[in-house]
C-alpha cells in the first residue's frame, strides 16, 4: 500500500521535536520492512497529487485536519478523533461517559489549563496555589487571547504517564520521577513517586473506553494514583512520542495497518 506518514509541525512539539519524529520514523521503518510504500511529510505541506490507501498521522493544526476530513481512506488518528483532545471538549466527552477526573475544588491548589487546544508552551499549563493566584493565571490566559480553559484541583499521589494504542493490546505505564523525563518540569509538582499499588487493568479500561470516546487509537496521557490505590486522569493527548517505549510502540502502532485495512 501507499502510506503517508504526516509529520507533527514544531509549534505542537513543545520540547519534543526530536522525540515526536523519532516514533513516526519508527513506525515507517516496519512498514516499509512489511513491503508498503512509505512517504514521511510535515503537515504543514501536506502533498497534493496521488492520494494514497492509508495515512498515519500526527497532524494538529485546524487547517490540516479539515483537509483530512475528506480523504475517503483510513487515517490513524483519526481528525476528528484529534480535535476531540482539545481540553474543552475532552473534559465534556470525559464527564459524559464517566472517566475518573479530578475534582473542581481542593485545598492544594489549582490546575488551569488551555481548552482550545493541547499545550504549545510553559503557559499554556499554570499551577496556581489559591484562587486568587487562579483568577490572575485565568485573566492572563485571556490577555494572550485564549478564552477556553479548563480548571481542576490538585490531586496529592503519585504522577502516572500512560501510553497505548487501541484494539492491539499495547499499554504502558512509567513513573516521570523516576526517569527524570519531563517537558515542562510539571512533573514535579507531585513529588518523589511512593509507588502506590492500583489496578492497572482498570486504568487501560479507562483509558480505552475514553480514546474509543473520543475517536483516537494512537493514545497517552497522565493520572494520580492516590494512596488508596483510586486513581484520576488529568490529561489525555493524541500520538505522544512514547520515547518510554518507543520500539514496542512502533510494533503495535504499525500493526494498525492489518487491523484497519
Amino acid at each position: 500500500m501507499r502510506v503517508l506518514m504526516i509529520q507533527r509541525a514544531e509549534q505542537f512539539s513543545p520540547n519534543s521535536v526530536e522525540k515526536d519524529l523519532a516514533i513516526l520514523e519508527a513506525v515507517a521503518q516496519r512498514l516499509r520492512l512489511q513491503g508498503h510504500e512509505v512517504t514521511m511529510q510535515s503537515e504543514a505541506a501536506l502533498a497534493q497529487g496521488r492520494q494514497p490507501d492509508f495515512i498515519f498521522s500526527m497532524a494538529r493544526h485546524p487547517e490540516i485536519l479539515a483537509i483530512l476530513k475528506f480523504f475517503s481512506i483510513p487515517i490513524v488518528n483519526a481528525p476528528a478523533g484529534t480535535q476531540n483532545c482539545a481540553r474543552s471538549t475532552l473534559e465534556t466527552i470525559m464527564t459524559r461517559i464517566g472517566t475518573p477526573m479530578p475534582p473542581r475544588e481542593g485545598n492544594d491548589g489549582y490546575w488551569l489549563k488551555r481548552g482550545d487546544a493541547a499545550a504549545q508552551e510553559r503557559g499554556d499549563v499554570v499551577f496556581a496555589a489559591d484562587r486568587a493566584a487562579l483568577d490572575a493565571a485565568i485573566e492572563g490566559m485571556r490577555r494572550r487571547g485564549i478564552e477556553k480553559y479548563v480548571v481542576s484541583a490538585h490531586v496529592k499521589g503519585d504522577l502516572v504517564k500512560f501510553y497505548g494504542v487501541a484494539g492491539t493490546g499495547f499499554f504502558r505505564c512509567f513513573y516521570p520521577t523516576d526517569d527524570g523525563q519531563t517537558k515542562f518540569g510539571d512533573e514535579q509538582r507531585n513529588g518523589a513517586a511512593h509507588h502506590y499499588a492500583y489496578d492497572v487493568a482498570s486504568l487501560q479500561q479507562e483509558a480505552e473506553r475514553l480514546a474509543a470516546a473520543v475517536g483516537i487509537a494512537v493514545y497517552g496521557g497522565d493520572c494520580i494514583v492516590r494512596a488508596d490505590g483510586s486513581f484520576c486522569l488529568i490529561d489525555f493527548n493524541d500520538w505522544p512520542s512514547f520515547s518510554r517505549c518507543r520500539e514496542e510502540a512502533a510494533d503495535a502502532i504499525a500493526s494498525l495497518v492489518k487491523v484497519r485495512r
